[in-house]
């Protein structure tokens, strides 16, 4: 019965770190860098990382195959493009609505699902869909924003980034043969900071900003942001499941809102709290009755 639980948990503890992304990218501006230069370091920071794990435990690049090799090089890139896609919706949309597009992973999520399956989603997700979607409106306090003078490429990129993120999970979800999870995360921190560096250019390499103090930022980032989510969700992601990942993964979202109230000192309402608890309730529903039907 327990085991049952172990994979879960691991795909909430890795939305659960990519909650504390947008507090320390905040934090980082109040230091006087810039969103740019604090995403680049993200990916710059999570490929060192990934080369140090990967040399001091195999090496040797794997062999892969050609479709596994895709499979990589696809999940990298969705990782960098959720990151780009999101950042550049905050100049569009206000920081609750673009939480809110970006949530919207959950129903593409398991819609995606749903198709590459051939299964139509069962009662208690669309029942978990509806607590988490609910939620969310009120946990980003969407219901104070005006809607009526958002651009359309807000609402686009926010989509965007969500599809890409629901993408990423999906993709996750498929093992590949002949290589390791510390293997995958150092392929896919490559692919990813590649991807980065095309759009976001890598001036921190040499503008002084690491020596001024972006590294500690970089470093946190990289851990939480490309180290600990992708060892944990390419672990846990093939036992779980694509629709049950992006269930699971909405965790993000109360984390989030905790560690900006802490850290950042905002104020949270009564009706943010009350979405918080929807959220949770939406995302324990399958795995509570599904250890329900297994114990059974």
């Amino acid at each position: 019965m327990k085991q049952n639980w172990i994979y879960p948990l691991m795909i909430v503890i890795a939305s659960s770190s990519y909650g504390i992304l947008s507090t320390i990218v905040k934090v980082a501006m109040q230091h006087g860098f810039t969103s740019a230069e604090a995403i680049t370091s993200q990916y710059l920071f999570g490929f060192f990382l990934a080369l140090i794990l990967f040399i001091a435990t195999q090496r040797t690049l794997p062999k892969v195959s050609k479709s596994g090799a895709f499979m990589l090089i696809f999940a990298g890139t969705l990782t960098a493009i959720t990151g780009i896609v999101y950042g550049q919706s905050l100049n569009y949309l206000p920081a609750s609505l673009a939480v809110v597009m970006l949530f919207q992973f959950t129903w593409i999520g398991l819609l995606i699902d749903c198709i590459l399956k051939k299964r139509f989603p069962s009662r208690i997700e669309v029942i978990s869909l509806i607590f988490l979607l609910g939620g969310t409106i009120f946990a980003a306090g969407i219901l104070d924003v005006d809607l009526s003078q958002i651009p359309w490429q807000g609402w686009a990129l926010g989509f965007a980034a969500a599809f890409s993120f629901a993408a990423f999970l999906q993709v996750n979800s498929y093992p590949v043969k002949g290589i390791t999870t510390i293997g995958r995360t150092f392929i896919l921190s490559i692919v990813s900071l590649a991807v980065v560096s095309i759009f976001l250019s890598p001036e921190i390499l040499w503008n002084g900003q690491l020596s001024a103090g972006l590294w500690k930022f970089g470093l946190a980032l990289g851990l939480f942001g490309i180290i600990l989510p992708i060892l944990l969700f390419s672990i846990a992601a093939p036992k779980v499941g694509g629709g049950l990942v992006s269930i699971l993964s909405a965790m993000e979202l109360p984390v989030a809102i905790t560690v900006s109230v802490i850290v950042l000192k905002e104020n949270l309402t009564i009706l943010q709290v009350f979405g918080i608890l929807l959220v949770l309730i939406g995302m324990t529903l399958p795995p509570y009755f599904a250890s329900k039907k297994l114990k059974i």
